[in-house]
């Protein structure tokens, strides 16, 4: 995912007033929930990731394959 989809497309999804979860798909297959906004800091192409437990996980624009979630209202996925 390029660095300008990345963080446009995860700060919507962020943002959104109610909050409602979503799901980070990483390149290699792994998927992290991101259930309350403030457990995600994004910045510059990257961001890190408070996971259960208090895990962090780092990834970048370039391990994103797709952000899963509606914006739209509709039940449409971000890509």
């Amino acid at each position: 995912m390029d660095r300008e989809t990345f963080t446009a497309t995860i700060g919507a999804f962020q943002a959104r007033k109610p909050f409602k979860p979503f799901t980070v798909a990483l390149v290699d297959g792994d998927r992290y929930e991101v259930d309350r906004p403030n457990v995600l800091a994004l910045g510059d192409g990257a961001a890190v990731l408070l996971a259960p437990g208090n895990v962090p996980v780092f990834f970048d624009h370039e391990g994103v394959s797709q952000v899963i979630g509606d914006l739209s209202g509709r039940g449409a996925e971000a890509s």
